[in-house]
């Protein structure tokens, strides 16, 4: 492989992971209106709902992109360990946070709550993980 085209990629996997933060944030205020509205918006709720998953898969999709780009790169995955603990915490979350949401069922809060609070750790780590991520490239 070229291996001129390593810095370009570490740029892509970043954009691209820019551009999944924004999509998680966003996700996040569609289901903090829909927590928050008495009279459930449904046109809301199904986006949510069909958006979620997709965004749930470009996140994951986005740590192994960097575990791959790392690889190619150097050779070994934990170039960055404090970076790939980050980004395998966020999957990992992004995983759990995936599965509580299949148990949502109608009004109990049990696991909505659960669901909300898995979604506000991995804004925030994610957040960390751009901060991190930042200092890998410049």
């Amino acid at each position: 492989m070229n291996r001129e085209i390593i810095p370009y990629l570490k740029l892509l996997h970043g954009a691209f992971n820019t551009v999944v933060i924004l999509l998680f944030v966003y996700q996040g205020l569609l289901g903090l209106k829909i927590r928050k509205s008495d009279k459930k918006p449904l046109h809301i709720i199904r986006w949510h709902r069909r958006v979620g998953p997709v965004i749930a898969v470009l996140g994951i999709s986005g740590f192994i992109a960097g575990m791959t780009v790392v690889f190619l790169d150097t050779g070994r995955i934990l170039k960055y360990p404090l970076h790939f603990i980050t980004g395998f915490t966020i999957a990992a979350l992004i995983t759990a946070t995936f599965i509580i949401s299949r148990k949502i069922k109608g009004p109990e809060p049990y696991w909505r709550n659960r669901h909300f609070a898995l979604g506000i750790l991995i804004i925030c780590l994610y957040l960390v993980q751009a901060f991190l991520g930042l200092g890998i490239l410049l």
